[in-house]
């Protein structure tokens, strides 16, 4: 093919653009004839045809790919149930509860509206492995013997996705669950995405008081403003009504940001060490290690090493540090943009269920939202992206390499200096951590220049 259309996180484009119903629906079938040459599925219906199950956030463009994917499954003898809107962390985990083949997700996760994307997922809700992703790609189109009459898949609707997924995510705190969260008042930023139902509910099951805020999706304004990159309501909402923490989700819920009780943003990283500490004392931190990415800051590495706890980092992306997580049997992972994955209870990021262990945490140790991130102060970070350079080179060079070493140098050991060329484009990202924003900003700028004029296209 001549273009990969596997991303990091499925399949993604403009709606009815570059993601069309033909695009999908040809997906679909070269998904489950895979699928079934690698022996994943495993008739579960009893029927001797294989189960996917089909979720999607309120995107408009979500009810034409649904059609589109449910026709090419069932055409190709797959029988399907339909979740409707619900969460990608809720997609995954009926994908196994329900004992699915095959689990089919309708998002573009937190970006704009117009876009949209198709995720697969293996039984037990897990990605796919990226051979399978290419094995899927040079399968479109190819001729299929279809099936006929009795051979075609069924259709129907799962009602009772949200009640069961709200129960999982409940069912993981600890104890008793009737009033385990009560006293706290949470403000809720729904995205107006898929968690604009079961988020509030899940967090009103666990005994919170909730206010919901951009939780009234019409298919237009997921993510509009809103959600975990636009905190600014949640910040407002948070101060105006007193609530002990805020958490803001994107558009699929499969990430989170937390604002504390003074309105002050608690990033990922944040999040990350007081999870990771809350597992720790409960014994649950698997050989005390936490995954992280090459992007966390040094702040947070500094203070988990602080308190006993080791960082793995990967390459940039959630799929990284879940393939870590995998490898090692660790049990809490995740990046600064706030995806967090606790696999005892998920196999992917899930939002929601990172707000019940924060607030749970809260709970349990009677300690504000403020005070269990203050465990870890964040370094300044400066980010200056050099475009038009040989992005291949950036390794590779050796006075490039002598500038970073004098840097690091001139830091001594009180910071970091990371160079990553981009997947995509030709540019290399320059990132530094200093004591000091303005020592972060000029080391940042130094190096740029190094870069700009060492590998220039």
């Amino acid at each position: 093919m001549a273009q990969k259309l596997f991303g990091t996180d499925g399949v993604r484009g403009l709606a009815n653009g570059q993601l069309t119903a033909e695009l999908a629906l040809d997906l679909s079938v070269s998904a489950a004839h895979v699928l079934v040459e690698l022996k994943q599925f495993e008739g579960s219906t009893g029927t001797g045809r294989p189960l996917a199950v089909v979720g999607r956030d309120p995107r408009i463009s979500g009810q034409f790919l649904e059609a589109a994917v449910v026709a090419g499954l069932a055409s190709a003898g797959v029988d399907v149930l339909l979740l409707g809107e619900l969460p990608t962390p809720g997609v995954a985990h009926l994908t196994g509860v329900l004992k699915a083949d095959l689990g089919v997700m309708l998002s573009a996760s937190h970006n704009p509206m117009p876009d949209n994307g198709i995720k697969f997922l293996a039984r037990g809700g897990r990605k796919l492995d990226d051979a399978i992703e290419v094995a899927i790609e040079e399968r479109l189109r190819e001729p299929w013997e279809r099936p006929t009459g009795g051979g075609v898949g069924r259709v129907s609707t799962y009602d009772a996705a949200v009640d069961d997924y709200a129960a999982h995510l409940t069912g993981t705190l600890a104890g008793s669950l009737t009033g385990s969260l009560a006293g706290l008042k949470v403000v809720l930023d729904c995205a107006e995405g898929a968690a604009s139902v079961v988020g509030p509910k899940a967090l009103r099951d666990a005994g919170a008081e909730v206010i919901a805020i951009h939780a009234s999706p019409d298919g237009l304004n997921i993510n509009d403003n809103c959600g975990s990159t636009h905190l600014e309501d949640l910040r407002k909402a948070v101060l105006e009504h007193g609530a002990d923490a805020g958490f803001g989700l994107d558009g699929d819920s499969d990430r989170c940001l937390a604002v504390d009780g003074d309105g002050e943003i608690v990033d990922g990283d944040q999040i990350l060490a007081i999870l990771a500490l809350g597992l720790r004392d409960a014994g649950s931190l698997h050989d005390d290690v936490v995954v992280a990415t090459v992007m966390s800051n040094l702040g947070f590495v500094q203070a988990l090493e602080a308190n006993g706890v080791s960082v793995r980092q990967t390459k940039v992306g959630d799929r990284y540090v879940l393939e870590a997580m995998r490898a090692g049997g660790y049990s809490l992972g995740g990046e600064q943009s706030g995806h967090v994955i606790m696999s005892e209870h998920a196999t992917t990021g899930d939002g929601i269920l990172t707000a019940l262990h924060v607030l749970a945490r809260m709970a349990a140790t009677g300690s504000t939202l403020a005070d269990l991130a203050g465990v870890m102060t964040r370094l300044p970070q400066v980010l200056v992206n050099v475009s038009g350079v040989d992005k291949a080179r950036v390794h590779e060079d050796d006075v490039l390499a002598a500038a970073v070493a004098e840097a690091e140098s001139s830091l001594d050991g009180t910071g970091r200096i990371l160079l990553r060329p981009s997947g995509t484009e030709a540019l290399v990202r320059v990132m530094v951590e200093a004591p000091t924003s303005e020592t972060a900003s000029t080391v940042a700028e130094g190096l740029a220049a190094v870069v700009r004029e060492r590998l220039s296209l």
